[in-house]
């Protein structure tokens, strides 16, 4: 007698055939398994090591956007782009809570109540790890009681995490895990070896590369020029800073960022410097200082410094600002639209009653949200924010025409009309090719509406157009990766970002052949002019906002040293002065610098000239803070870019700078970036 075979049990014999024949599937199906779907649409995982957080993940995105909002630092390679283990999540998760409370110390509101939400359920969902990872430190700490310099050097720079601080409107039980699970102590994982390398953690496959088109414009470092054929070096100024703030998202996410990302000067120019304030009716000062390069002594570094004008509050000129924010699909990550919305908001609450703002968005059409606003109705300016939602493609041409002609309809004869763009700069709706984009903007330009660039987002982020866009609207460029760098931008640097004081500034500077051999700009790579540009008022250049400084570096040769770097080889000019006939006409000069720049309101420049005289650099001379911060982050640049005219610099060399030379630093930019070099040393660069 034959018995009928229940249909379930012949699925589930079904199952286990298939999964014998087939392993690959196997495997696969078994480790879906070790995933079980919960109420909430929450997902329980085992604590088995082996069990992976995928990065679509709820909380993983979670943890991903805390980190790229706070600066949090993370210690797990490729975060973001591949899964991790839950005890590698605390270890993110442990420095988010870390830098939550050092935010808190120095402003209780910069971590919203939804973020402090989020860490304290975060908290509370991974208590035992990290409670393990709080065991772990402690073992380890009492197996060393004698650590190595570095090892110490990075314990004495982690701070005990107390617990989490909270919101004025939440409330957590007592007894709650979120008060009994409390880390002490950040964990830092061991580094895997590669190839028995000490101290470098191993390059990891990378997965959903395939769908990132971010886009930088291609750098090929300044070279050397000899002085006895190409005596001049012209160049417009640059008070960009998107390059740092972009770079800073890369190593903070556990990777190096791309060559072309790195454009020298807007990383030292991220920082201010100590230079003096304009004397007379100047906008700004000008400083210059020679000394020894530091990753070639045989050369000299030579630093020119410019110092825009502060301005009080109570002498700005009213504004005219117009937002003009994408909300097109493509901006519908958490860091991307809603940090645009939260860092405007930053700026609104710095409004005064005479200023005036507008909202334009654009997506598959262009339009406007609010029409000009006096800046004393904040909350109606915010509501309109919040109000803001992301769908549908991007008519950024159509959108920049539009906020355009809102702000030529409100433009104010004696203040600053500017047009703020955010976005991530992925326009593929109507005006859209970069050439005819930059001359949409060339022609509003002219109209006195300067445009702001503010950059957002990764995966898509097309960095090259918006650096033009910016450029060719006589505005400036920031990247905005975290709250902190939009209080940076747009609240601490505020006068600076909005409110130019100097247009079309540009630099030329003449090389006295009996003292130089051959010289190289460091940076301004696509901000180079050619000679006769310097004299040429209707040339574009760039402009000095109120308050900000501007640095140039320049690494010279000097006459008669054999240096190891390759110089172009040039046949002797025959008609050309001498060396020993130009060192009668310029004595001790090395160099002469001049300046050309504009008044917002002036078409016709106005020329500053100084020279620099060889007994500037004096053996017994110690160089400046200024100089050697500066020649800091240069060294960094050129380590991160691996120049060719890198000399002897490296991570040490670059850490030794910035150490001796952090001095003043209220905010704690150099302290940062001190430590995203040290973070730095641990990456392989991919080739």
């Amino acid at each position: 007698m034959s018995y009928p075979i229940p249909s379930k049990i012949w699925q589930r014999v079904s199952i286990v055939t298939l999964l014998l024949l087939i392993p690959s599937v196997g495997i696969a199906v078994l480790r879906q398994s070790a995933t079980v779907a919960v109420p909430g649409n929450q997902t329980l995982l085992s604590s088995t090591p082996t069990t992976s957080i995928l990065p679509n993940h709820p909380d993983y995105k979670a943890l991903q956007a805390l980190v790229q909002k706070y600066s949090c630092v993370v210690s797990v390679q490729n975060f973001g782009t591949v899964p991790i283990t839950r005890t590698e999540f605390a270890t993110v998760l442990n420095a988010c809570m870390n830098r939550s409370n050092e935010l808190i110390a120095t402003d209780p509101k910069i971590v919203t109540e939804a973020d402090m939400k989020t860490l304290q359920r975060l908290q509370s969902e991974f208590a035992p790890e990290l409670a393990t990872l709080r065991s772990q430190i402690d073992e380890l700490q009492d197996s060393t009681p004698t650590q190595a310099p570095r090892e110490r050097t990075q314990a004495e720079s982690t701070r005990k995490t107390q617990p989490l601080p909270t919101a004025p409107s939440l409330s957590i039980p007592s007894g709650s895990s979120v008060q009994n699970q409390v880390v002490d102590r950040a964990y830092t994982p061991k580094i895997r070896q590669a190839g028995g390398t000490s101290g470098r953690i191993a390059p990891e496959p990378q997965t959903d590369r395939r769908f990132n088109t971010e886009n930088y414009n291609p750098i090929e470092d300044n070279p050397f020029h000899r002085v006895g054929n190409d005596p001049l070096s012209t160049f417009s100024i640059d008070v960009d800073t998107a390059s740092y703030s972009n770079m800073r998202r890369f190593i903070t996410q556990g990777q190096l960022p791309p060559k072309d990302a790195v454009r020298i000067e807007e990383l030292i120019n991220y920082f201010t410097y100590n230079y003096p304030q304009p004397k007379g009716q100047r906008p700004f000062s000008v400083t210059t200082e020679v000394a020894a390069a530091p990753w070639n002594p045989q050369h000299k570094l030579v630093q020119v410094g410019l110092q825009g004008k502060r301005l009080e509050s109570e002498t700005l000129p009213p504004s005219n600002l117009v937002f003009l924010i994408d909300v097109s699909g493509s901006m519908n990550d958490p860091n991307k639209l809603p940090l645009v919305q939260q860092s405007l908001k930053l700026l609104v609450n710095k409004l005064r009653p005479e200023d005036r703002v507008s909202l334009v968005v654009y997506a598959g059409n262009a339009g406007v949200v609010l029409p000009a606003t006096p800046g004393s109705q904040k909350s109606k300016i915010l509501a309109a924010i919040d109000r803001l939602e992301a769908g549908g493609s991007t008519a950024g041409g159509q959108g920049i025409e539009l906020a355009y002609k809102i702000a030529k309809q409100n433009f104010l004869k004696s203040g600053n009309n500017r047009v703020i763009l955010a976005t991530d700069g992925d326009f593929n709706v109507g005006v859209s090719s970069d050439g005819e984009l930059t001359r949409l903007i060339e022609q509003k330009r002219e109209q006195g509406i300067f445009l702001t660039v503010l950059g957002f987002g990764t995966g898509n982020y097309k960095d090259g157009k918006m650096e033009q866009l910016a450029d060719k609207g006589n505005g400036n460029y920031a990247y905005i990766d975290t709250l902190l760098e939009a209080k940076k931008v747009l609240v601490n640097d505020l006068r600076g970002t909005l409110f130019t004081i100097a247009k079309d500034v540009k630099i030329q500077v003449e090389f006295n052949p009996a003292k130089v051999q051959a010289y190289r700009l460091i940076g301004y790579e696509n901000r180079l002019l050619q000679n006769q540009d310097f004299n040429d008022d209707k040339k574009d250049a760039g402009d000095i906002g109120a308050g900000h400084s501007v640095t140039a570096l320049y690494e010279i040769i000097p006459t008669g040293t054999k240096s190891d770097v390759k110089l172009p080889e040039v046949d002797p000019l025959r008609y050309q002065r001498s060396g020993e006939t130009a060192l009668d006409a310029a004595g001790n000069e090395l160099m002469q610098v001049k300046l050309r720049y504009k008044l917002p309101q002036d078409s016709t420049s106005q020329l500053i000239t100084q020279t620099i005289q060889d007994d500037d650099l004096r053996s017994d001379q110690i160089p400046s803070t200024n100089l050697r911060f500066a020649a800091a982050v240069a060294t960094f640049g050129m380590v991160l870019r691996d120049s060719e005219y890198k000399g002897n610099a490296n991570y040490d060399l670059v850490m030794k700078l910035a150490t001796q030379a952090k001095g003043e630093d209220q905010e704690g930019y150099r302290d940062e970036f001190i430590r995203l070099v040290e973070q730095s040393r641990g990456l392989i660069t991919r080739k």
